[in-house]
């Protein structure tokens, strides 16, 4: 029987702890009223053309793409043709901040005392202490996806989910929109249906 080294675990936790400190949480509204098992087919709001305002062609294709992926797992179609619900997005990247904290600790130090009985100097060693922790605020952007749901029906909105997470750029990369849309998606309980 193998066992496993005490280090390799604690670090196998560690390393699962931060993944999921990392993550950002989605959000979902929906309307308790509706029968989601109902809608099968979906289309998008804007068209194949009608892009939202500041939206690359290349990060339209991109969360479309990701958003029918996700639509596609749990059974439903896009179809042109008299669709069950009507896809929305909205991306927003915005400035923020948030609190950062530093571990401080005081520097190491030797003094040189001399011992009176044996005559000669000795050399004391004081390490480094803990002294707390240093807070600063780090200047972020973050980004913000919305996928929204309408009945095609009614025009009422029947479904919500977003996410907010730390990006790297104006322009959200193709990773960081896969990740907000999958996590959006987890969220949700469309697929228990």
């Amino acid at each position: 029987m193998k066992t496993i080294n005490l280090k390799t675990a604690v670090v196998a936790v560690l390393t699962i702890g931060l993944l999921a400190g990392c993550a950002s949480s989605a959000h979902i509204e929906k309307d308790d009223t509706v029968n989601f098992n109902r809608y099968k087919s979906f289309t998008w709001l804007h068209g194949e053309n009608g892009k939202l305002e500041n939206q690359s062609d290349l990060m339209e294709s991109k969360i479309r793409g990701a958003v029918t992926k996700e639509f596609e797992k749990i059974g439903w179609k896009e179809s042109k043709n008299k669709p069950d619900v009507i896809l929305d997005y909205d991306v927003l990247v915005e400035r923020s901040s948030k609190e950062q904290r530093e571990p401080v600790y005081s520097q190491p130090y030797s003094r040189l005392v001399f011992n009176p009985y044996t005559r000669r100097y000795v050399t004391i060693y004081y390490p480094s202490q803990f002294l707390g922790y240093e807070s600063y605020e780090k200047v972020i952007r973050e980004g913000t996806i919305t996928v929204t749901m309408l009945d095609a029906k009614t025009d009422k909105i029947v479904w919500q989910g977003w996410t907010t997470a730390e990006v790297s750029n104006r322009n959200l990369t193709n990773k960081e929109i896969q990740r907000a849309v999958a996590n959006i998606f987890k969220k949700s309980d469309l697929a228990k249906r």
